[in-house]
Formats: C-alpha cells, structure tokens, sequence
C-alpha cells in the first residue's frame, strides 16, 4: 500500500483547493453526517462551486450502524452521477460507508458485493476524521450489517490516501465522547503493540501514538487547539498500527460491554485493557506469541517503560491511573451478565492477544472489570 498523506489544514482551507486540482477533481461524492454542517470546514464546501466551479454532492442516507442497502444507494448514486473522487467527513460509520462504496463501485451491481472479489480502484478518496479515536481513516477495515448481522470488510484498497486534520472539529465535542474516543485511540496503540501480529513498523506507529497521547492529554481533555491537533494524529498513527495488526482481547471482550451497559466503545475498551496490562504481566509464561516469553517480556517492559512505570509494577498501572483520573463509571453488574460478556468475546481477535485466555480466566477477568464477586 501506498502511504498515506497527512495534511493539516489551515483557516481558508487552501490545502482542499491544491488536492481538488491536483486530482482534476469536478465532481466530488461527500459521505457525512448531518453534523457536518456544524463544522467550520462546511463553509469551505458551500461556497466551492461558486469559486471554483468544483461540485460537492452530499450523501447522508445512513445510520450510526450502516447497513448493507444503504452502501447500494450510495453506490448506485455515485456510478449514476459521474462522480470522480469520494470525501469521507466524520466518524467511524462515515467512513465505513465511503470505504464500502469505494470498493464496490467497480463490482457487478446483480450480485452481493459481500461476496465477490474487491477490484481495486485509483479514485481520489479523502477523508476528515471528526473525532480523535478510531483512526478508521487509517485502517482497511469497514463494518456494514446485513439482515441485522455484522459484516467485515477488509481491503488495503479502502484506505483513504489523504486525510485532512482539522483540529476545529472537535471543538464542540462533548466532554465524555472526548474522554472515551481519546481511550479508544490509546488502547489501539497499547493493544497492537503487544499483538502477536506486530512488526517494527507497527510498534514505531504505536510508540509515536502512545507519546503524542500521554504528552497532550491535558490539553486535549482542556479543548486546546494543540491538544486537538495532537490527539487527531496520535488517534491515526494508531490506526496505522492496528491496519497491521488488528486488535487484541481488550477488544474482543468490550463490544458486549457496550450494548449491555450502554457505554462508548473507547470506555468499554480501557474497562478490558487497565486489567488486562496486569494480569499479562503475572502470566507470560503462558504466551501465545511465536517469538516466546523472552520477547514478550520485553515488549511489556518497553510499554511499562513508556508509561513511566517498572516491570514489577504488576497491580496499578498508568492505565488504571488514567481511568481513574477521568471518573468514568464502571458499570453494575445485574445478577448473570458476567455469564453473558463471557460467552460474547470475539475469538478471532482474542486468537491476536500474546497471552493465552482460558474461558475461567475470562470469567475472572470480566469480575475485575465490573469489581463483582458474583
């Protein structure tokens, strides 16, 4: 894959003017949110074809979980209307659409997408992330439902090869999507860290995340304007990271958490991840990774060293402190739910986590998580 371009923009939005001509870009398909028209970047796409003659067609029709027949309107509107490059503007479920359309408009309309092979495509597709924590404008990774049933997609050529920072966009985010987002971003970068699946490249994309999060934390959590540029890039390097090595068990056993309780997916995460880092610690000798415990042991003493911590330091972690620090609730626990969460986790990325998890030790774990002795 080709790598990314990074940009950050400026007041007048000049650097979207260079892209739209570099790419001789006339019309353009934008997959956004409502929300959009909220953010400073709107003006700049109103006023476009007035200036320069470029035109934006806006396409909004899906939900928060995007199904499958909202991704062939898309498609079929962006094959009918000559459109020549794809804007993602927003979260997770935005760019999920615009991934999906991406690839799909070059397949055959009378059969499934889903199920025929990805022809790869050189349209333009920009991306402007609205929140600092999924880096999915970083990933190959897209998740659609069909007849209400997950569906993954997975293809390097999804990722978008220019994403715009605004820092202005999270400007009105509100205080508890910040806090949660910001944990998604940091347990991307601790969890592909210490995957099986990591590599060099990915580990130097996690190092960078993990210092641009602890450095800017406060400024971030204070919406300061650097604090926003920072967290936006560290929430990208971290997708970077993760689009090489997937997630881990923190991970596998949040998602139950998040429809059960009803809480954002980063809190679910840090929930798995604060008890996780610990116990790993107590248990290399039951390592999964083929590079063995040796390996493993110093991959948990690097992260216990980025985080200002010593390797003996077995029970309260930084990431313990940081969710403390952010007085996030840890949820109530009704009589059966840890039998539920057990039976929920997600074995194709519990097979990424370098520590073997045993159905009791999940069990275990899940009454750590919730502080429940049932």
């Amino acid at each position: 894959m080709a790598d990314q371009r990074v940009i950050y923009t400026t007041q007048d939005y000049h650097e979207l003017d260079k892209w739209f001509a570099k790419n001789n870009i006339k019309k353009a398909f934008m997959v956004c949110g409502r929300s959009v028209e909220k953010l400073n970047v709107n003006r700049y796409f109103l006023e476009l074809k007035k200036r320069t003659g470029i035109e934006i067609v806006r396409f909004h029709d899906f939900s928060p979980n995007p199904d499958y027949a909202s991704v062939e309107k898309g498609v079929n509107k962006f094959r009918s209307e000559g459109f020549d490059a794809i804007i993602a503007v927003g979260g997770g479920s935005a760019m999920d659409v615009a991934k999906c359309i991406k690839l799909f408009c070059g397949m055959d309309s009378s059969e499934n997408y889903l199920k025929q092979e990805v022809i790869p495509n050189n349209i333009p597709f920009l991306a402007i992330p609205t929140t600092a924590g999924t880096g999915s404008e970083a990933t190959r990774f897209a998740v659609i439902y069909l007849n209400g049933e997950k569906q993954s997609v997975d293809d390097e050529s999804s990722i978008p090869d220019i994403v715009l920072l605004d820092s202005s966009v999270l400007q009105s985010l509100p205080l508890y999507q910040r806090k949660s987002t910001m944990l998604d971003a940091l347990s991307h970068s601790v969890e592909s860290f210490w995957s099986v699946n990591s590599t060099e490249e990915s580990k130097e994309h996690s190092r960078k995340a993990l210092a641009l999060i602890l450095e800017n934390m406060d400024s971030y959590l204070a919406n300061e304007d650097s604090g926003n540029k920072n967290m936006l890039l560290a929430a990208n390097l971290a997708g970077k990271a993760i689009n090489i090595t997937q997630t881990t068990a923190g991970h596998a056993m949040c998602y139950k958490l998040t429809s059960l309780y009803g809480i954002s997916h980063g809190h679910a995460a840090m929930l798995c991840n604060k008890e996780l880092f610990p116990w790993m610690k107590k248990n290399t000798n039951k390592c999964t990774d083929l590079r063995g415990e040796e390996y493993l042991k110093s991959v948990l003493t690097e992260l216990s060293g980025i985080f200002g911590e010593t390797q003996k330091s077995n029970e309260v972690t930084k990431l313990s402190e940081i969710f403390e620090n952010l007085s996030l609730e840890v949820p109530v626990a009704q009589a059966g739910d840890i039998e539920v969460l057990s039976e929920s986790v997600n074995e194709t990325r519990i097979k990424n986590h370098p520590v073997n998890i045993s159905k009791d030790e999940i069990v275990m774990l899940y009454r750590k998580i919730l502080k429940t002795d049932e």
